[in-house]
């Protein structure tokens, strides 16, 4: 279901599958928390192969989100074909997760993330 790659310190979950709805929602989230749970804090879920989710996968995301604030990291989606961006837009969820379109864009915010923070504290 889930194909993982590292870039540095940040975790890219590809969702490799067309649907992601509530049946798979029970593995899936398991696999995230697998990965939360050894340590992996900046995670990047990149959904591009994903063309339909439904409303119990919504749930799921803001779960995944509030088990990796949890843990002290930061949740990014990307990747959105038409219908589930919709989907995101329609039900607010852009508002309270970090969304991009594309898993680059997601990796640069990162950057920007670290920068933002040093500055924040005088390190720059």
């Amino acid at each position: 279901m889930l194909t993982l790659a590292r870039v540095g310190d940040v975790c890219i979950l590809r969702v490799n599958e067309p649907k992601l709805t509530y049946p798979a929602l029970s593995s899936f989230f398991a696999e995230v928390r697998r990965i939360v749970d050894g340590g992996a804090r900046k995670l990047v879920i990149d959904l591009a192969a994903v063309a339909h989710i439904d409303s119990p996968c919504i749930g799921c995301l803001m779960d995944i989100h509030r088990l990796v604030e949890q843990h002290g990291g930061v949740l990014k989606l990307a990747g959105f074909q038409p219908r589930v961006e919709t989907l995101l837009s329609m039900t607010g969820v852009h508002k309270i997760l970090d969304v991009h379109r594309e898993p680059a864009e997601a990796l640069a915010a990162f950057d920007t993330l670290t920068l933002d923070r040093r500055v924040a504290v005088g390190h720059e």
